[in-house]
Order: structure tokens, then sequence, then C-alpha cells
């Protein structure tokens, strides 16, 4: 499954939801890592995961990054240094963030005309494959909680922005801003059909409640009630035209 949405930037962010067969513990590290991969082993994915999937930095490094709310980072960045991969309890993994200490890779980056040394703390859940394959940012998560049910219907469900609202000034016709608050998402639902769905589930199954036989819920108001009782369904007609035994 997934849906598209804009988020108010002006190009589609999807999200994307896999559910075939679970990821037991001791398979996340082959699908998912949170680390800074070794440039000499892998340049290319090196590459791409220092350009797209480091996060902020935020915090006492940035205090004016988007992420931070309240003087924290919403997201939860740095997070913890750990060798191994565990289960968490809020449903994710506690992914490994090998330090520095522990054969852990770390990088340089600019911020503020200044260098700083980024580690594993920073590093975004990624997938080396898709990673390599896309050259963009792709969080992925393995999520082994109920929530993520609740996570895959609050997307798929919720919709987009309807409408964008503003006061100007009188003749005003400022022509970028309104490309960028609607233009992308006008053109994706005029056109998603030729080059881009905004929502998908496969297969396109849904389960219908089991009951037995003539076992349905059936319910009756005030003002269906006698119409249902003077044209009573089709095979309830039958039934009651056949011979008693």
């Amino acid at each position: 499954m997934y849906s598209v949405e804009w988020q108010k930037r002006g190009l589609p962010h999807a999200h994307i939801f896999w559910l075939v067969e679970k990821i037991r513990p001791n398979e996340v590290d082959a699908v998912i890592s949170a680390e800074i991969p070794n440039v000499q082993v892998d340049p290319g994915l090196h590459e791409v995961v220092i350009k797209n999937m480091i996060h902020g930095p935020c915090g006492t490094l940035n205090q004016n990054s988007p992420c931070m709310m309240d003087g924290k980072c919403s997201k939860r960045y740095p997070r913890t240094l750990i060798s191994e991969t565990i289960t968490g309890n809020d449903g994710y993994p506690l992914y490994r963030r090998r330090s520095t200490a522990d054969n852990g890779k770390s990088t340089i980056v600019k911020l503020n005309q200044q260098d700083i040394e980024i580690d594993n703390r920073w590093i975004v859940p990624y997938s080396p494959i898709l990673s390599k394959t896309f050259k963009a940012h792709i969080n992925v998560e393995s999520c082994h909680s109920v929530k993520s049910i609740k996570y895959i219907c609050k997307y798929v469900t919720k919709g987009s922005d309807m409408a964008v609202i503003g006061i100007g000034a009188e003749n005003s016709n400022d022509e970028v801003t309104q490309y960028q608050m609607g233009a992308m998402s006008v053109v994706m639902k005029q056109f998603g059909e030729y080059f881009l769905f905004l929502f998908m589930r496969h297969p396109s199954v849904v389960h219908l409640a089991v009951h037995l036989e003539n076992g349905q819920r059936v319910y009756f108001t005030a003002q269906n009630a006698v119409q249902r009782a003077a044209q009573p369904p089709l095979h309830i007609n039958q039934f009651l035209r056949q011979p008693k035994r």
C-alpha cells in the first residue's frame, strides 16, 4: 500500500508499506541499517547516505533546526549508540549504531560554515538496496507492533488538503507562491493516472465479516421496516412460495 501527500512543500512525499512476511529480530540488520557505510567497501552507498540520510544536525548543534520543539528534537535525535539491534518498547527496533570505538564510522559535515563530526547517532534508518537504487531520502523502518495497522489506516485514509486560503493585497497575483502552494498537487491529481497514482493497494481484497448462513446482522428503522415487510428481498419471496412439508 502507498499514499502520496505533499506536506506543503510542492513535491510529492510517499508513505509505502509492505506486509508480506515478518522480519525476525536476527534479520533486521540484513534489511535495515542506521550506520554510516564504509567508504572503502561501498563508496556509492556512502555518498548517498551522507547526502540524504543524516538528520539535522539539531539540538545543541543547531537550535534553529525545523525539528526542534521546546528545546528538544521532535524526532528524538541524536539516538543512543548501541552495539547490537534490540527490540524497542514502542514497536520499533533500536537499530545497531556502533560508536567509533566499536568500529563505527563518522564523517564531517558543514553547518553554519563550520565542520562538524557526525557519527551513527544522526543516521536515519535506511535500506541499502533502496538507497543505492533511487539515490534519495528513503526512511525504512521495521514495525512489529499493532500500531502498524493504525499507522497504515491513518495515512491511506486521511486524504490531502482540500483548499488553500490566503489574504493578500488588492489585485495581488503572486504566481510563484500559488504554484508552490498547490500546482504540483493539482497536476498530480489531474494526470496521476498517466505517471503516478496517488493511492494503491495490492492485493485489492476486502475482508468480509464471517457469519453463519442467514446469520448476518440486519438493521431496521421506523422508516424502512414497513417498506421491507411490503417488499421483501427476492430470496425471501422464494422461500415463502415453497410448499410446506
